[in-house]
């Protein structure tokens, strides 16, 4: 989906995602101690705006207007506009972050956590958000990656309906593989149970977590 069609679907009166944020985000992140965190496609911003509440100072990019002016006035209804910040950017046509050139993005090496959650591109365009997520992250980072999975397609619920968007576990780390200093902790698939009318069914979500280790800035 462009840009345009994204503030479209968050012109709307009701919320796309809801407020509270993403189970795996809470789950992943609620022992960390707080820090600086970047949340990547994050949408009307409910994942940075728990962070916040939690004591993180915490960015959130998205390449939709709309998205990003409804998340920062959500943030100020939580009272935490003063932890968060929120950027209009595209983190796949956008210059590298860590060039020094021109660029929205923020600079390399900086996040104590980056989150990654359903963004749902194809394969070039995810690894080299993923390579550019496991770059903002400080020596001792985490990075959490969470997306709509391919088995979806046949065994789940949920998601989009184009096989070339969806994850998977063996992708999604062969993407992070060789990234220096990166330690990928797990990846593996995980249910997420969803209401329907016939009752709740589980969906399917690829996760990964990991960490840089001590040392230079991952490329």
């Amino acid at each position: 989906m462009r840009a345009s069609d994204w503030d479209a679907r968050y012109a709307g009166t009701e919320l796309v995602w809801g407020l509270p944020p993403n189970r795996f985000v809470a789950a992943e992140l609620a022992q960390l101690p707080a820090g600086r965190a970047l949340d990547l496609a994050c949408g009307e911003g409910r994942n940075a705006i728990w962070l916040a509440s939690r004591g993180w100072h915490a960015t959130g990019l998205d390449f939709s207007a709309a998205a990003i002016e409804r998340a920062a006035r959500l943030a100020g209804e939580a009272g935490v506009a003063d932890r968060t910040r929120f950027r209009v950017a595209d983190v796949i046509a956008e210059a590298e972050p860590e060039t020094g050139g021109r660029s929205d993005l923020p600079a390399a090496g900086c996040f104590d956590a980056v989150i990654v959650a359903y963004l749902q591109i194809p394969a070039l365009a995810r690894r080299i958000a993923l390579r550019r997520a496991a770059a903002w992250l400080a020596p001792g980072g985490t990075l959490l990656v969470v997306a709509h999975d391919v088995e979806n397609l046949t065994d789940g619920i949920g998601g989009p309906g184009e096989r070339e968007v969806l994850y998977t576990p063996e992708d999604t780390a062969a993407d992070l593989a060789d990234v220096p200093g990166l330690v990928i902790e797990r990846a593996g698939r995980v249910p997420r149970p969803v209401r329907t009318a016939a009752g709740e069914v589980n969906a399917v979500d690829t996760l990964l977590r990991a960490h840089r280790a001590a040392g230079p800035a991952a490329d």
